[in-house]
């Protein structure tokens, strides 16, 4: 008889109860082929003395062990080992004390493995430098998305919702959506031709998944939005890098690629590039959407911050024009309200919006059904577009400070062109200045700035960085540019 009196050891301080204890220490010795298969257990009369207990805690605990298949019951016999179980090699009486995870997966799996670097006595950052996003600090608009949500939640009942049937967003959204995108941008879709997703992340991925297959050509710009990219060559598609100049992609070298390649998608930023800031001129537009129709493949427009747009206009999207169901437009509440709101859009053929929302299935069911019809009732009382008047004036104002900022204190030392919209201004350092080092030094004094490493020119790092602007108040852009200007 194995010496239970000491296998077992019970802590009454501890908030586990007994039985559970007895319970787990069973299952560990079995893990650890102390306990073979088939061996009988003492009975519960018996243990109960051993280990002076009440009967019933024993009983409790090899119930437990019934219910997870460790043991089983002989007739006229008591309770056993179960016998299928795997024969286990003992290795020590002692419990295991080690972590049941570590740094390393033991078994191999897909991916790159990114070396695993822990930064210590680091000085703490004060303010960081993003590469465009919206102030939530504005104004008080997600206080009234959660007004609605909360009236919605209060007031919720008993759900008549065919399951699966909001994998695509809700009716109510969708629609009002559709409406929406009509009256601002052109764009004629109905319900039927929208997926609401959790951003425009979700869209690329999506619409990639949909078109592409390992082997498939794919265009983008060069430079390009770092995690675009990631996405689309994570299908195993074949990607074809299209330099991006002051007036957007090259449509000339665009052709000469679908002349020699059988180009299945081409990935486009029209409205201020990313990372660029650069817009696509109407004139290459127009080329583009006859090439896509020649060369028949598919134009995957994110236009994330179409919103915008200070002292001039935007460009109507390319899927307002007659394209025959060759663009697939991306848009973005997380851009337009706040990064913490994780809702966007994308429009396409009916029959495409069906298939992407088969594959979103199987990631994730649906959004939050009433936080979208929360922002559906935003949009139709008109609180998102008396928002984004108010967002493009005090964002205008803010890019006038970056603009006078970078001219008063690094005009001689990078180049940088004021951009027309969006969050965010391109600015690269001019030779014999290494962003690397500047942002190290900048990281010392509290600033976060990129190093340059997300932007690469054909797998070359750009010595650049975007400076997003609208999510810093005045005085805290003057800080970080005076910091800025230290470290150089």
């Amino acid at each position: 008889m194995l010496p239970y009196t000491t296998l077992l050891q019970i802590d009454k301080a501890s908030p586990q109860p007994v039985y559970q204890q007895i319970a787990g220490q069973i299952v560990q010795h079995i893990r650890s082929g102390v306990l073979k298969p088939g061996a009988l257990l003492p009975g519960t009369r018996e243990l109960a003395s051993q280990l002076s207990l009440h009967r019933k805690t024993i009983v409790a605990a090899y119930n437990e062990l019934l219910s997870q298949g460790w043991l089983e019951v002989t007739p006229k016999k008591g309770f056993n080992i179960t016998r299928d179980l795997p024969e286990l090699t003992a290795r020590s009486l002692r419990p295991d004390q080690s972590a049941a995870y570590d740094n390393r997966m033991a078994v191999p799996f897909y991916g790159q493995k990114a070396a695993m670097t822990t930064k210590a006595n680091e000085p703490p950052i004060r303010l960081v430098v993003d590469d465009g996003h919206p102030d939530p600090r504005l104004t008080p608009l997600p206080l009234l998305l959660m007004r609605e949500y909360a009236s919605r939640i209060k007031h919720a009942q008993r759900p008549t919702i065919i399951p699966g049937s909001l994998t695509a967003g809700t009716q109510r959204l969708r629609t009002t959506l559709a409406g929406y995108l009509q009256r601002s941008r052109g764009i004629q879709a109905g319900a039927e031709h929208l997926i609401v997703t959790h951003g425009a992340q979700m869209s690329i991925y999506l619409a990639a998944k949909t078109l592409l297959r390992p082997g498939d050509y794919a265009i983008i710009g060069d430079p390009i939005y770092p995690v675009a990219a990631q996405v689309l060559e994570n299908t195993g598609a074949r990607i074809i890098r299209i330099p991006v100049d002051d007036h957007g992609m090259d449509i000339t070298a665009i052709e000469k690629a679908c002349k020699r390649y059988p180009v299945k998608l081409l990935y486009l930023i029209p409205h201020h590039h990313h990372p660029t800031t650069v817009t696509l001129s109407p004139e290459r537009r127009l080329r583009l959407l006859d090439l896509c129709t020649t060369y028949n493949f598919a134009i995957l427009e994110d236009d994330y911050d179409y919103d915008y747009h200070y002292n001039i206009l935007p460009h109507l999207p390319l899927a307002s024009y007659r394209h025959q169901g060759r663009v697939i437009y991306i848009g973005s509440f997380s851009k337009s309200l706040a990064s913490s709101v994780r809702l966007g859009f994308m429009v396409a053929p009916a029959d495409f919006i069906t298939q992407a929302a088969q594959y979103r299935r199987l990631i994730d069911l649906r959004n939050d059904n009433i936080l979208e019809d929360a922002l559906a009732t935003l949009i139709t009382n008109g609180d998102i577009h008396r928002y984004l008047k108010k967002a493009n004036k005090t964002y205008s104002e803010r890019l006038n400070n970056l603009d006078q900022l970078l001219r008063t204190h690094l005009a001689d030392r990078i180049i940088y062109h004021r951009p027309t919209g969006g969050m965010a201004a391109w600015v690269r350092f001019k030779p014999g200045y290494d962003l690397r080092q500047i942002a190290q030094r900048a990281a010392k004094k509290g600033l976060y700035i990129s190093n340059g490493k997300d932007y690469n020119n054909a797998g070359i790092p750009f010595n650049g960085l975007r400076i997003g602007f609208a999510s810093l108040l005045p005085e805290e852009m003057n800080a970080a540019i005076g910091i800025l200007s230290q470290s150089i």
